[in-house]
């Protein structure tokens, strides 16, 4: 089975073909569309490694997304004691799932 190591988000992601991995959200991503993804770090299809300078040439993958949504929610609490001062404040962080389809 091939393997790749890919660059999205700021992240590295190891990705085989057809599993499925939650990353940041991309701008213009939607249901059911495909994702290109083209900062490919590293190949590996069992029998050769192939190392990217720092991107493999020629190599892309291409995902299907699956779900766009939000991270559960992050609670932050500031507090000082004995002063009257607490804040509460949340984040959820938007991601998507992809299918990872072929590597190439």
């Amino acid at each position: 089975m091939k393997t790749a190591v890919i660059k999205t988000g700021g992240k590295q992601y190891v990705v085989k073909e057809d599993s499925i991995i939650t990353i940041e959200k991309i701008h213009g991503a939607v249901k059911g569309g495909t994702v290109t993804f083209d900062e490919i770090l590293m190949t590996d299809d069992g029998k050769e490694v192939t190392i990217g300078n720092p991107n493999v040439s020629g190599a892309k993958i291409e995902g299907t997304v699956l779900v766009v949504g939000r991270a559960p929610k992050v609670v932050v609490v500031k507090y000082k004691a004995k002063s009257r001062y607490h804040k509460k404040r949340g984040h959820k962080q938007p991601n998507i799932k992809v299918k990872i389809g072929k590597i190439s």
